[in-house]
């Protein structure tokens, strides 16, 4: 997110080219289907929670605007070529190999990171924004079962629930039996507020999240930490 905000044009090229590209090899090649990742990130800040599949997108930052145009090109390809196609919006993926150290690593990767070190967290705001975190495993699952299904159109990946980051921070801390202390920085420009996913529409190719939030830290802690 970060790194769209400061190079909005690589983002547009790695993003939108990227996939139209991908589009074009699959309809040329003759790809049953495609799966496209695509991201929370296009709900922005809206005020109603759960975040649902018909609501208007309002991304707000270029990476945002990125991936929903991704979902566009999805849609005009299944209308005009044929080709079938899927939209997964993945809400906060974590789980083992995640770089701590990478410029878009997510939040539960540096915690443990820092933890492990005996540094304390750092926090863009007050802790108090909510996110929807889903075990790598949970969104495999997800993009087979979307993959293997007659499925087409957009659909949330999430667990269904959400936790504040100030949250997360004192669960990551208990699993890992270390203090937890915390740095608050300023919140970052493009971040949203409040984060949930209605996961009920992707029941229909058989969804279903089998790791809560512990579940998922302490099998990413083991291997992480």
């Amino acid at each position: 997110m970060p790194g769209s905000i400061e190079n909005p044009l690589e983002t547009n090229a790695v993003n939108v080219t990227g996939t139209l590209n991908v589009l074009l090899a699959a309809r040329d090649g003759g790809v049953r289907k495609v799966v496209y990742a695509s991201s929370t990130a296009v709900y922005g800040d809206t005020p109603a929670l759960p975040q649902r599949e018909d609501m208007v997108p309002s991304p707000q930052s270029p990476y945002a605007v990125a991936k929903l145009v991704g979902e566009y090109y999805c849609r005009a390809f299944h209308t005009v070529y044929g080709l079938p196609t899927v939209s997964l919006r993945y809400f906060n993926v974590y789980g083992p190999k995640q770089d701590p150290g990478s410029e878009y690593s997510a939040v539960i990767p540096r915690f443990i990171k820092r933890l492990s070190e005996g540094k304390p967290l750092v926090i863009y705001g007050d802790g108090e924004q909510t996110r929807d975190f889903v075990f790598i495993a949970d969104v495999v699952q997800a993009n087979i079962l979307a993959a293997e299904s007659d499925a087409t159109g957009v659909f949330n990946i999430g667990q269904g629930r959400s936790v504040t980051i100030n949250r997360l921070a004192e669960l990551t801390g208990r699993i890992m039996n270390k203090d937890v202390g915390i740095v608050y920085e300023k919140a970052r420009a493009g971040d949203i507020r409040e984060s949930l996913a209605d996961i009920s529409k992707a029941s229909v190719f058989g969804y279903q999240p089998q790791y809560d939030l512990e579940h998922g830290l302490r099998e990413t802690i083991g291997k992480l930490a």
